[in-house]
């Protein structure tokens, strides 16, 4: 496994409030990660960062390869560039079918240019077809998105985001709101989607962390608290009370 993102000492303060204090995280390709932690632990700022929608007072970020730092590059460089972000909320276009929004999602990843030179594998409609088999939603191509369950929702957008083959998947609390059958669906498509890429997964919800079955970081007052599997940090006497005995 190596490394794909490389988070390295970073501070970000709002108003006086250091969100974020000498953060470093390293994520490898492929991985599945969870980050957990008490509200106000900097969860959110951590993933903003990533994604170029809020810039570090200090600190590196380094990407891919090459270890480019995505701090000088705009957030549609940095969705370009394989980054990809689930909300907690799904946002997905409600009045067209689930196939018309696959079939957006692939044409922002493709490109005029890939379009007009026709360099696409397969077709588009086998690619709709395979994503939407691969998301569990294989029998409601035709369906109106808004007509789907919250649950089903979710699918869908994690399903937009694949589309576009994100090497880094960022998906924020998709368990909250869902049925037990959908969180046990909903943690067999991430952890088949960290097969072949890398997918951080922030979440409350212990159990949905404990079926995950991946590395954990707790993070507390901007900061990584511990390390390791679910078992190894909810151990941990300083996890146990800050974030567990609450």
């Amino acid at each position: 496994m190596t490394t794909l993102l490389e988070v390295n000492g970073v501070s970000v303060t709002f108003d006086g409030f250091r969100a974020i204090n000498n953060l470093s995280i390293q994520i490898g390709e492929p991985e599945l990660r969870a980050v957990i932690g008490p509200n106000g632990a900097g969860k959110t700022t951590f993933m903003d960062i990533i994604t170029g929608k809020t810039k570090p007072d200090e600190g590196r970020v380094l990407w891919g390869d090459k270890g480019a730092s995505l701090l000088g590059m705009s957030e549609s460089r940095i969705a370009q560039e394989g980054i990809g972000r689930k909300f907690q909320k799904p946002t997905v276009f409600e009045a067209q079918t689930v196939a018309e929004n696959l079939g957006m999602a692939l044409k922002q990843r493709r490109g005029p240019l890939r379009v007009l030179f026709g360099r696409d594998r397969g077709s588009e409609a086998e690619r709709i077809a395979a994503i939407a088999a691969e998301i569990g939603l294989a029998d409601q191509l035709t369906r109106i998105s808004g007509e789907l369950s919250h649950g089903q929702k979710q699918w869908l957008e994690i399903g937009m985001l694949l589309a576009q083959d994100p090497r880094l998947l960022l998906v924020d609390e998709p368990a909250a709101g869902m049925t037990p059958a959908e969180r046990e669906h909903t943690t067999d498509l991430l952890k088949r989607a960290a097969e072949t890429r890398a997918v951080v997964v922030v979440e409350h919800d212990m159990e949905f962390v404990r079926r995950l079955d991946c590395k954990v970081t707790v993070l507390h007052e901007g900061s990584v608290l511990a390390e390791g599997s679910l078992d190894h940090v909810t151990r941990d006497q300083q996890v146990i009370d800050v974030y567990l005995g609450r």
